[in-house]
């Protein structure tokens, strides 16, 4: 089916007229319009740009102060950390010196001890508590009194080590933290220009992370952490102080009772060496009276023997005179001296019996004399073998 074609609309010349006038007036507006926002944008340009550059100078100065301040620091904590490590090495040193004075104090106790173990073995009389036990007894407590110093000064250093660590290990981590920040903030300040590569933008500029602390704060951190290491090196030079003059004390008392010992050893060896040549004088002495008095004995016995054959022959003689017949039978003097005689011998015999009785009984004492005084030397000879060969020896072989 077919369709009429209209023709189209035709304008009146002023209607063409003025068309071309509203374009060119139009165009002519939007023309100074967008000169004017060209001009407004180079103004802007011109305004952000130096705001940008102002702000990133800023930024720069105040990174530049950051750096400059996380240096300092840096330095500080790094000088510390030497302090720390050299005063940890010198405590330590000092903790070795104690742990050998311990361990070297045993020595002397156990030979003490030994000692007094020993002289437990003297017999009867020379069991004897003496100046020697007595002064063993105190340097047995000496020792171990210094044992007990020794060992609460150790404890002391050992715990003082550990604080010490613990103030070195904050500032060491303070020290990497601050190695860290420092590398971050000059390859931050030392950022070139960026345009044109990706960046990773921070979702929330703005946004202040809740792990952040103030400027402040980041300063006392380390300076509290500074002069905790400097307030504990203070308390740990101060710490070798007081070893020294324990480590010094200790040997100075030691040293001095152990003189005080041998001393009294030295005296009462003397003493006892004393005694025994007194003991074996006297029994030079027995030996020489029991000799003469088993003589004297002999001689006695002999006479007692020689009065037998005078009384025998004066009662012989007794006998034959009263053989005289009657009136001759007279109570004459012969017969009267031999009457005479016959007491007389009996008197010498009861005499001589009785000094043998006496002289067999200071024979016997002499002889139980001798057997005491040969038990005492050989006591004397036990009490100096413990006391010089055992004893002294020992000291000299051991703390010498």
């Amino acid at each position: 089916m077919a369709h009429v074609v209209q023709s189209p609309q035709k304008y009146h010349p002023h209607e063409w007229k003025q068309s071309n006038h509203l374009q060119y007036v139009t165009a002519e507006n939007e023309r100074s319009a967008a000169e004017r926002l060209r001009d407004e944008s180079e103004r802007v340009l011109q305004e952000t740009q130096a705001r940008t550059e102002k702000a990133q100078a800023d930024v720069n100065m105040k990174l530049s102060q950051r750096i400059r301040d996380v240096h300092f620091w840096k330095s500080e904590v790094e000088g510390k950390i030497e302090e720390i490590s050299k005063e940890i090495e010198s405590l330590s040193s000092s903790k070795e010196q104690l742990e050998f004075a311990l361990q070297a104090s045993q020595t002397p106790l156990e030979v003490t001890r030994c000692c007094l173990s020993y002289r437990e073995n003297r017999k009867a009389i020379d069991l004897v508590h003496d100046d020697v036990e007595i002064q063993l007894m105190k340097e047995v407590e000496v020792i171990d009194g210094i044992q007990g110093l020794l060992h609460q000064t150790l404890d002391q250093t050992t715990e003082q080590i550990r604080i010490l660590r613990s103030c070195k290990y904050k500032l060491e981590k303070d020290f990497a933290d601050k190695i860290s920040a420092h590398q971050i903030d000059r390859n931050t300040l030392g950022g070139q220009d960026t345009s044109g590569i990706p960046a990773t933008m921070v979702p929330n500029p703005k946004a202040v992370d809740s792990k952040c602390i103030t400027p402040d704060q980041w300063e006392n951190f380390s300076n509290q952490n500074i002069l905790k290491a400097e307030k504990e090196r203070n308390a740990s030079s101060m710490l070798r102080g007081v070893i020294c003059g324990v480590l010094d004390q200790t040997k100075q008392d030691m040293l001095r009772q152990r003189a005080v010992v041998d001393q009294s050893f030295e005296q009462r060896i003397a003493e006892t060496q004393e005694a025994k040549d007194s003991l074996e004088d006297h029994l030079t002495k027995v030996d020489v009276d029991i000799s003469a008095m088993e003589t004297n004995i002999s001689a006695l016995q002999e006479g007692l023997q020689n009065k037998e054959e005078p009384m025998a022959y004066a009662h012989s003689r007794i006998n034959q005179r009263r053989q005289r017949p009657n009136v001759e039978l007279v109570h004459d003097p012969p017969q009267k001296r031999l009457i005479q005689e016959v007491g007389e011998i009996t008197e010498s015999i009861d005499q001589l019996k009785q000094k043998l009785s006496e002289s067999q009984s200071a024979l016997k004492a002499l002889l139980r004399r001798q057997l005491a005084l040969k038990e005492d030397v050989e006591i004397k000879n036990d009490s100096l073998h413990i006391d010089r060969d055992c004893c002294m020896a020992l000291r000299y072989q051991k703390l010498n």
